[in-house]
């Protein structure tokens, strides 16, 4: 089987996805399955929904030998979710790619979902070829971020959390706050111009990758920003994180 195949699987709050990846083109190579997250998000109940997924994927003509890797929302250090990000906290501190590898019957990698994403932009997408600092920023239920350097992912940035005017300030700049406190493109932007301009102040950046459901939309709020650095929507958006754990499964396999 090619090494330049793999399957992708993206662990999210509400559904989980995946499915084979070209890793020399960034296409999907199989149709994307989604199934929904289950409710309350317990360890048990998401890697047997993942056993499924899985399955279904492996179905398809000689994928069942391919490399996996899973993305999911939390800190991911040496196998252990460190956090739990609209999934159970009994994620927390949890051997969780041990878990999913006896769950699977299979070995994995496992990686932060915004980690994987802005993986995947290196690889394939906007940050190709981009030397210097990239922050990837995915504005969704929260704000995931990904650091890159030379294209070199630095993991687990958590700079959705930074405290600003007293707050952790994703819960004010998330697309979910947007929604939630029904804010004009021109309100949600004042709040993103402030986010961005203290990650911008903190660390020089190069490139701000802006990814999410919500970047499909990026006219309607990008143009108000006022920043130095350059700022564009992401390539891939729902793809990304199966793009990139497929492409970080091989690479730490190699």
């Amino acid at each position: 089987m090619s090494s330049t195949m793999a399957i992708g699987i993206d662990i999210g709050g509400t559904g989980i996805k995946g499915a084979v990846v070209d890793l020399s083109t960034g296409q999907l190579l199989s149709a994307r399955v989604k199934l929904p997250t289950p409710k309350g998000g317990r360890p048990a109940d998401i890697i047997e929904t993942t056993r499924n997924l899985l399955a279904t994927i492996s179905a398809e003509e000689g994928a069942g030998a391919l490399p996996v890797g899973i993305c999911f929302p939390a800190v991911v250090k040496n196998g252990h979710t460190m956090s739990a990000a609209n999934v159970s906290d009994k994620w927390i501190g949890l051997a969780a790619e041990k878990l999913f590898e006896k769950g699977l019957g299979h070995p994995i990698h496992f990686v932060n979902d915004a980690d994987a994403a802005g993986y995947a932009e290196a690889q394939f997408g906007a940050a190709k070829g981009v030397s210097g600092v990239v922050i990837m920023t995915t504005l969704g239920t929260g704000i995931g971020t990904a650091l890159l350097n030379d294209g070199v992912l630095v993991p687990n940035t958590e700079l959705g959390h930074l405290q600003i005017d007293g707050v952790d300030y994703e819960t004010k700049a998330a697309y979910s706050a947007k929604e939630r406190e029904n804010l004009s493109w021109e309100k949600w932007a004042g709040r993103l111009q402030k986010y961005y301009s203290t990650v911008e102040a903190l660390f020089s950046p190069d490139l701000f990758i802006v990814g999410g459901g919500v970047s499909k939309h990026h006219q309607d709020f990008l143009p108000l920003l006022r920043l130095k650095t350059a700022i564009i929507p992401a390539v891939h958006r729902n793809n990304a994180g199966i793009l990139g754990a497929a492409a970080l499964a091989v690479k730490h396999r190699d």
